[in-house]
């Protein structure tokens, strides 16, 4: 990989070059402002369904630009938690209506950067970039407030919490999203990569996350002494069994046409040495591309469970239990929209800094604002957040950079964010430009 040591004025320059004055002054004036506003959120991270204090930041930012700001939108199903979703909505005359998205939740971490702006709130850190993506989403906002001359339609904005979860995205439709708001014509996203140099955009046409699916598999025996195997029915012999039986679903049932993971991520049973147990508990990470996939693997783990648990005569009385607990669809960027986007970046930043990504294992819960069946056309792309220096040095030392969700993720705050606005905003000036009407 050829390093592209960018920095801002390399941004601006590139702005300026197609014909984007005064978005390249908006970058270059806010810029300062912004990388403290990223200081800050990176000071005070909170975890998923703890968002208040991001949220009210969030809100109070955006409704300071002029736009009209709905927050604590979401409905969960655990009545615990409280909806801090942030939908912030500024009507500009007849024209589409383009929906942006940012994340507001950190991760239970304890950094390890020393950075002088290091998380204050101990065991929780922004590992995943999301402070990155609020600052963003803020720059953009102020931007397209600037220049609200140069777009027509509908914009809004949204801070959403408990991406981590993957249960914010689905709580604030469920809390209305949509009735708050026109229904979007499109929906685009960033996200930061621990890859990229900063600066430099990569887009992904078509799938480009997993679906992800968390799975709990109980298998219930016959508890007794551990020197008396013949007088009870051992369910860890068979969660073993079963451990090795999933993973032919990938190998031998599912076509090498379509990208599917199952993996055992726990084994819950027992609290002694000599002593068979009642029950074993394993808890599974499902990711597929493609609905139907996910369904016929979901079909099997329920199959295996069951004959193995016939197989090794468990109680008949008591089958395996299988209970999905937590899913979040496949992340598909509409093919036109991931070309129009990749042509706006192109014309933002130049060619060198735009590249074609490929799809990942990896999940988010951004594809359900595109509903069933992409009824939405919706476009995530990455933006690169690492210092080319630290790139240089992992190359040649062959020790790997700090991926997202570690404790030593580091952004490189100034190219990141300028490069991130600037993106973002071309794209809506496009979308909600000349050629949307």
């Amino acid at each position: 990989m050829k390093i592209k040591l960018l920095f801002v004025p390399l941004v601006f320059a590139a702005v300026l070059g197609a014909q984007q004055p005064q978005l390249a002054a908006c970058v270059r004036n806010e810029l300062p402002a912004l990388v403290n506003t990223y200081h800050s959120l990176h000071e005070a991270p909170e975890l998923s369904h703890e968002e208040a204090k991001t949220s009210a930041f969030v809100a109070t930012q955006l409704r300071s630009l002029g736009y009209t700001v709905t927050d604590h939108v979401g409905k969960y199903d655990n009545p615990a938690w409280t909806g801090y979703g942030v939908v912030a909505v500024m009507k500009n005359g007849p024209g589409p209506t383009l929906m942006v998205r940012s994340e507001l939740d950190a991760l239970p971490v304890t950094e390890a950067t020393g950075l002088e702006y290091a998380s204050r709130t101990p065991g929780v850190m922004h590992a995943c970039g999301h402070d990155i993506h609020m600052t963003v989403l803020l720059g953009t906002a102020q931007a397209m407030a600037t220049m609200k001359s140069d777009w027509h339609g509908t914009l809004v904005f949204i801070g959403q919490p408990a991406e981590e979860t993957i249960n914010g995205a689905k709580a604030m439709l469920a809390g209305g999203l949509y009735n708050l708001i026109p229904r979007p014509d499109m929906v685009i996203a960033l996200h930061d990569s621990a890859t990229l140099p900063a600066g430099v955009l990569a887009t992904t046409a078509g799938y480009a996350m997993a679906s992800a699916t968390s799975v709990e598999v109980t298998l219930h025996g016959l508890s007794a002494h551990g020197s008396a195997p013949e007088l009870g029915k051992d369910p860890v012999v068979a969660a073993a069994q079963l451990v090795l039986a999933l993973q032919t679903i990938v190998s031998r049932e599912t076509s090498p046409f379509d990208q599917a993971v199952v993996t055992v991520g726990s084994i819950q049973a027992g609290v002694k040495n000599n002593v068979i147990p009642d029950s074993a508990k394993l808890l599974l990470t499902v990711r597929t591309y493609k609905e139907e996939v996910r369904q016929r693997i979901l079909t099997s783990i329920e199959r295996m469970a069951r004959g193995i648990a016939l197989a090794d005569g468990l109680p008949a009385d008591q089958p395996p239990q299988v209970r999905v607990y937590e899913s979040t669809p496949s992340t598909y960027n509409d093919p036109a929209l991931t070309a129009r986007l990749t042509r706006d970046f192109v014309a933002a930043l130049g060619a060198s800094h735009v590249e074609t990504g490929g799809p990942i294992m990896a999940s988010e819960d951004f594809g359900s604002f595109g509903l069933e069946n992409h009824q939405i056309p919706i476009c995530m792309f990455s933006l690169g957040a690492v210092d080319p220096v630290r790139i240089v040095a992992s190359q040649k030392s062959g020790v790997p950079l700090p991926s997202l969700h570690s404790s030593r993720f580091q952004p490189l705050p100034s190219p990141t964010i300028a490069a991130g606005v600037t993106a973002m905003s071309s794209a809506i000036l496009d979308l909600l430009g000349p050629r949307a009407q």
